[in-house]
Parts: C-alpha cells; sequence; structure tokens
C-alpha cells in the first residue's frame, strides 16, 4: 500500500512518456511494414513506466535491462500459471504433463536474478524504505518488489490491457463514440482526475473487466467455520477448506446483469450503472462499497487499474481520428491534427 501511494506522484507522467515513446514506434512499424503487433511495444511500454513508478529505477538507463526485462518476465510468468491453465491439449496429457507438477526455478533464475539485481542495484531508495519501516532483509524486499512489479502489476496489465485496446481497434462505432466524449470532457492534460469526467470511457474499461476478467479464479482457505449465503442458497464452510471463486460465471449472473453474454459499453453509465459497481467484482472485492487494506485481501491496485485503463483509452482516442485493425494487430493509425 505504501509502494503504491509512493508511486501515485510519478505514475501518470512516467505512463504518459512511455505511452508516446509506444505509439511512435507502432506507427513506425505500421508505415514500414503496413501493420505491426502492438503486444510487445505495449509490454516494453508497461515495464518502463512501472518499473520507475514502482521500483524507482529507470530502465533506459539500462538498455539491456529494458529489452530483456519484459521477455524475462513473460518467461517467469508462464511458468508460475502453466499449471492452473487450459491449453487445448488432449487429455490425460495436459493435466499429467502440465498441471501434477511444479516447474524447476532453474528455468528462469538467471533472467529473475538478473532482475533482483537490478532492482537491488537501481531501485535502492524503494529498498531502503522496506528494511527500515518495516524490518525486512534486503533479499526479502528485492523478492516483494519484483513479485509487485512482475506478477501483480505488469503480468496483470499485460493479461488486461490487450484484450480491451483490441476491442477498441476492431471497433470503430465505439471508437467514434468514445472519441467524442474523450474530446470533450476533461482537462487538456489527462490524469485520473480528468478521466472520471468520461463516464463512456470508464464503463468501457468495467465491461470489459467484467466480460474477461483478467484472473478468472481466486482460492481462499477458511479461517473458521461460517455460513456462506447468496440469493438462492446457503452453504456451511468449515475452517481449513478450500474455496474457488470462478469470475466467468459471477459476472454473466443473469439475475444481476440485464443480457450478460453482451458486451455493451455504456452498461454502467448513469446511477442504474454505477448501482451494478458493487457486482463487479474482477478484484477479488466489489468495484465500489469495499477498501482494500492489510485485512481485506482485495487488489490494493484496484483503482489504479481502471483509471490507469481509462486513460490510456482516452490517451488513443485523443491522439488518433482512426485506429483499425483486430486482435493484436493493428492496420492503420490516423493522428489527430490536435493531439
Amino acid at each position: 500500500m505504501d509502494i503504491l501511494k509512493r508511486s501515485s506522484k510519478v505514475w501518470v507522467s512516467e505512463l504518459l512518456v512511455s505511452l508516446d515513446e509506444m505509439w511512435s514506434t507502432v506507427e513506425s512499424n505500421v508505415s514500414a511494414k503496413g501493420s505491426t503487433n502492438f503486444l510487445l511495444p505495449l509490454q516494453r511500454c508497461l515495464f518502463k513506466f512501472l518499473t520507475k513508478s514502482i521500483v524507482g529505477a529507470d530502465v533506459s538507463k539500462s538498455p539491456d535491462i529494458a529489452k530483456s526485462g519484459p521477455i524475462i518476465l513473460d518467461a517467469w510468468l508462464a511458468l508460475q500459471l502453466l499449471p492452473t491453465v487450459s491449453i487445448n491439449v488432449v487429455q490425460p496429457l495436459e493435466e499429467i504433463f502440465l498441471h501434477s507438477f511444479r516447474y524447476p526455478s532453474f528455468l528462469i533464475r538467471r533472467g529473475y536474478n538478473k532482475l533482483a539485481d537490478f532492482i537491488g542495484s537501481k531501485g535502492q531508495e524503494v529498498v531502503g524504505l522496506g528494511m527500515i519501516l518495516y524490518g525486512l532483509t534486503e533479499e526479502e524486499v528485492v523478492h516483494h518488489l519484483l513479485f509487485i512489479l512482475g506478477f501483480n502489476a505488469f503480468g496483470g496489465f499485460s493479461v488486461f490491457l490487450p484484450g480491451l485496446l483490441g476491442r477498441l481497434i476492431s471497433d470503430q462505432t465505439l471508437q467514434e463514440q468514445l472519441r467524442v466524449e474523450a474530446r470533450k470532457n476533461g482537462n487538456v492534460d489527462l490524469s485520473f482526475d480528468s478521466v472520471k469526467q468520461m463516464p463512456l470511457v470508464q464503463s468501457f474499461v468495467y465491461e470489459t473487466l467484467r466480460f474477461k476478467p483478467p484472473v478468472p479464479t481466486q482460492f481462499a482457505r477458511a479461517r473458521k467455520d461460517f455460513r456462506l449465503s447468496s440469493y438462492d442458497a446457503s452453504y456451511d464452510i468449515k475452517k481449513g477448506e478450500v474455496l474457488c471463486g470462478y469470475q466467468p460465471l459471477v459476472m454473466r449472473d443473469p439475475k444481476v446483469f440485464d443480457d450478460p453474454d453482451s458486451f455493451k459499453p455504456d452498461r454502467f453509465v448513469g446511477d442504474k450503472g454505477a448501482e451494478l459497481l458493487k457486482y463487479l467484482y474482477w478484484s477479488n472485492g466489489p468495484q465500489v462499497g469495499s477498501t482494500p487494506n492489510e485485512m481485506n485481501k482485495q487488489c490494493p491496485g484496484r483503482d489504479y487499474v481502471t483509471l490507469t485503463a481509462s486513460l490510456i483509452v482516452a490517451y488513443l482516442v485523443r491522439r488518433y481520428d482512426s485506429i483499425t485493425g483486430d486482435g493484436l494487430t493493428i492496420r492503420t493509425v490516423q493522428k489527430a491534427m490536435t493531439k
């Protein structure tokens, strides 16, 4: 929580600088090749701005880390997540070879240690605070920071943002609706406060999180006996039992969300839409009415995620009069006369 508070001073400014670099690269690639995949430029953008915001380290001064960092994190994430996902291999082969054992750490140890050394040497201020304020060893702080940076922040955004941007670039009608709002509302300079004046932009982000939650399952072990109740059933839970929440099912409950299998960008606009936010549970807790803290294991970056995504959407529709493509591929970009 303290790291997030500290990062708020530079979060938006570092994000905007990294976005300028990313989309200049995309424009050059489209001009040279006719089309481009935006995933790698996006991940390099995320890695640079998150490392500066969270760790206080500038990867632009370490070109090797700037280039290899996202690739190392992708490999590290894959080894942790592969045992939990389905890749549609013939069963029982997938279950036997992918889901039955922990992958050995030596496969990623060299790259992981490279990032850990970078954080320890270039993020000394934040590392020092962890040691002084919380009594952690230097090694413990570095590993905590790398997990927050790599898994929570970089990994979470890398799962969520490609789907958000892919839907945006493939829907010209939606782009125009968002463009009108983003250019009319908010200040000249984008900030978290300015995107709060863009209800459709925010609703589009919320609906993307509802339609495809970036973390589909959450697990927890009961600390005591209790009764878990919903609007139509109750379950007696015993201490020590493991519970699993499956977000795609929860987020498409027809008793809560009208026409839940349809993507509606304006679903969360207005008073009725605001009421639905208390049922938006992508972050292991509701979007409103609950505050992440030490005892509430909801995503501590809940509001950072939605506001950051909203700012990225507003940035794009302000920068471009048109973007065309599908999935991860961008085919054309037409810059606005004034940014």
